[in-house]
């Protein structure tokens, strides 16, 4: 026993509605976390860039100011004290170099990166690039000025670069400002979503301690009048259910003890009989006996028979149902030629009226038997010495109609909806046990069709079951 538990328990472990309500909310928040913290490091990058940028800007315009054609040359006025400025800060130093492309060397650092082969020229407009001077990363800020005369033009390259260190270190300050209040506020979010999802499911946990602690005999609907309209229609759902169970269980209790009640009459009558029987001597007092034991044989051996054909006929047994195509007229007739020795017996004349075109519905032919069987031999009972049954079958539109119609005393009016309640009798003449027209309906509508009763002018019973035919 202890092994099998502990199979049963190496199975994978289903997440609960909490963790699937956490794993749907939060994780979205830290998808969003993560993109934002993404976007605000590039978008603090941009606006550090932005920020260097300017910054070189004006210092190769100045630079560029300190350069001046003279005559056939160049004029450079750019004092020691200045030079020092510049590079002053070793952390954040700023290199230079003033050229005359194509690549005359006039003034600060050779070994700045070149401009991009595919940068066009545009005279005194700036334009920025990334390279490496070593194996530092630079940002470098680019001039083109001319200079010379008309005749003979002549281009000046003021180049100034700086570390991006600076700027690396300016987008993290941003990111860090803008990151850290952004996981606080996604913490509380989180507690807040854990202590709401806490909340929202109190009304189901109160569900299961009511169902857990509860009897099982117990089928009173279950009350949660203040819970969400989900959890609410949830109970309704299961109150349902515990109606329905409830009712089929009282339907079973009072079933079996009817049954028990129509069975211990004739089972007692038996004993009774069996006793007087062999205490008789007289050959035909002890035949008369007999008799009466093998008449209440019979009549338990009916109501067992129409106990395990209502019990077929269940709705619980729907599963179990096999459908196939039936042709009605057939066994009509085969039904009707077997319930002949009985009518004859009981002085019944029956008669069948079936044509000659095939009616097919879908159903489960033994149960379709038992119906007619029912039909037939409760008309039998009934309808008295002499009398007259007729089985009929026609198509009326997309319905298969049987009719049993006998000339006998019929059944009242108040009657004709009890009738099919099980063990009721309308009236106390024949044997039958009150189950035939119960059995019928429970068949019937297993087979979606419709019972009715009506009245033969000037006396007798008409029952009609109306079958849906089986589509083309």
């Amino acid at each position: 026993m202890t092994q099998r538990w502990a199979k049963a328990n190496l199975g994978p472990r289903k997440l609960s509605l909490r963790r699937l309500l956490l794993i749907w909310l939060l994780l979205p928040q830290l998808v969003l976390w993560v993109a934002g913290a993404w976007v605000s490091y590039n978008v603090a990058l941009r606006y550090a860039n932005i920020a260097i940028d300017r910054s070189l800007w004006q210092s190769s315009k100045a630079l560029a100011r300190q350069v001046q054609p003279l005559g056939g040359g160049l004029y450079i006025d750019f004092p020691k004290a200045a030079q020092q400025i510049l590079e002053e800060d070793p952390d954040d130093r700023v290199y230079y170099m003033v050229s005359t492309p194509p690549g005359r060397f006039i003034l600060g650092n050779r070994n700045l990166p070149p401009v991009p082969s595919r940068q066009s020229v545009h005279l005194n407009d700036p334009f920025f690039y990334d390279g490496k001077l070593g194996s530092l990363t630079v940002r470098v800020a680019a001039l083109y000025l001319n200079y010379g005369s008309v005749k003979q033009p002549q281009l000046l390259l003021v180049q100034v670069a700086k570390g991006v260190v600076a700027r690396e270190e300016l987008a993290r300050e941003i990111l860090y400002a803008t990151v850290v209040p952004l996981s606080i506020l996604m913490g509380l979010t989180s507690v807040l979503v854990w202590s709401g999802i806490s909340r929202g499911l109190n009304p189901l946990r109160r569900l299961r301690r009511q169902v857990e602690n509860r009897n099982p005999q117990d089928l009173a609907p279950i009350e949660l009048h203040s819970a969400p309209d989900e959890v609410r229609s949830l109970a309704e759902a299961l109150n349902a259910l515990l109606g329905a169970v409830n009712h089929s269980i009282s339907v079973q209790r009072r079933f079996i003890g009817d049954a028990a009640h129509q069975l211990r009459t004739p089972l007692a009558g038996l004993k009774s009989q069996t006793e007087l029987a062999m205490q008789e001597t007289d050959p035909a007092q002890l035949r008369e006996r007999l008799q009466r034991v093998h008449t209440s044989a019979t009549r338990s051996i009916h109501l067992v028979n129409q106990l395990l054909t209502l019990a077929r006929a269940e709705p619980e047994q729907e599963h179990a149902l096999l459908r196939a195509p039936v042709e009605l007229g057939k066994l009509l007739r085969e039904v009707t030629a077997e319930a002949v020795p009985r009518a004859l017996q009981a002085g019944v004349d029956l008669g069948c009226e079936v044509g000659a075109e095939a009616v097919h519905i879908a159903g489960n032919s033994a149960l379709l038997r038992e119906l007619l069987l029912n039909l037939i031999d409760n008309a039998n009972r009934y309808v008295g010495q002499n009398g007259t049954v007729t089985v009929r079958l026609r198509r009326e539109g997309d319905k298969a109609v049987v009719e049993v119609e006998d000339d006998g005393p019929g059944i009242a009016e108040a009657d004709k909806e009890r009738v099919f309640e099980r063990f009721y009798r309308g009236v106390q003449t024949g044997n039958g046990c009150g189950l035939g027209l119960a059995i019928v309906q429970e068949i019937a509508r297993r087979h979606a069709a419709e019972v009715l009763l009506q009245d033969v002018v000037p006396h007798g019973l008409r029952v009609q079951v109306r079958f849906p035919l089986e589509a083309d």
